[in-house]
């Protein structure tokens, strides 16, 4: 039988939107986008690169609640208010998503507030982390 895990971290922007920061469908695991803001000082780092990695800490522990890691992540989508931030938004992101390498849309659309410089989400397949991998390298 089809099973749907709803991940909710208490915030109110889930209650206000009625939505879940995470979503399972058997082991295919969807992320909402995600901001910089550290769950236990609730404040959002200024610095560009600790935003970034903050991003991805919060994503981590939405998907460590489903027994799922980062290297699970098979695509995701980085939202970067101000385009002079790109490059270094790309450089924290590679660092972190180094070997995992899932499908990737860089943008840079108004968010929600300036104080996120970068927002992220993800899809995910639990336990892709495991699995045999093979890259192929073509030319467009």
């Amino acid at each position: 039988m089809l099973q749907v895990t709803k991940v909710k971290t208490g915030n109110a922007f889930e209650e206000h939107g009625s939505y879940s920061r995470l979503v399972a469908v058997d082991n295919l695991i969807f992320v909402s986008n995600t901001a910089g803001r550290n769950p236990s000082t609730k404040l959002i780092p200024e610095d560009l690169t600790e935003q970034t990695n903050q991003v991805l800490d919060n994503i981590a522990a939405a998907l460590k609640s489903v027994d799922a890691v980062l290297e699970d992540v098979v695509s995701a989508r980085v939202f970067v208010q101000f385009p002079d931030d790109v490059e270094t938004v790309m450089t924290a992101y590679g660092l972190r998503m180094r070997g995992i390498n899932p499908t990737l849309t860089m943008t840079c659309p108004p968010l929600g507030s300036a104080q996120y410089k970068v927002e992220i989400d993800v899809i995910a397949y639990r336990g892709a982390s495991r699995a045999e991998v093979k890259e192929l390298k073509i030319s467009l």
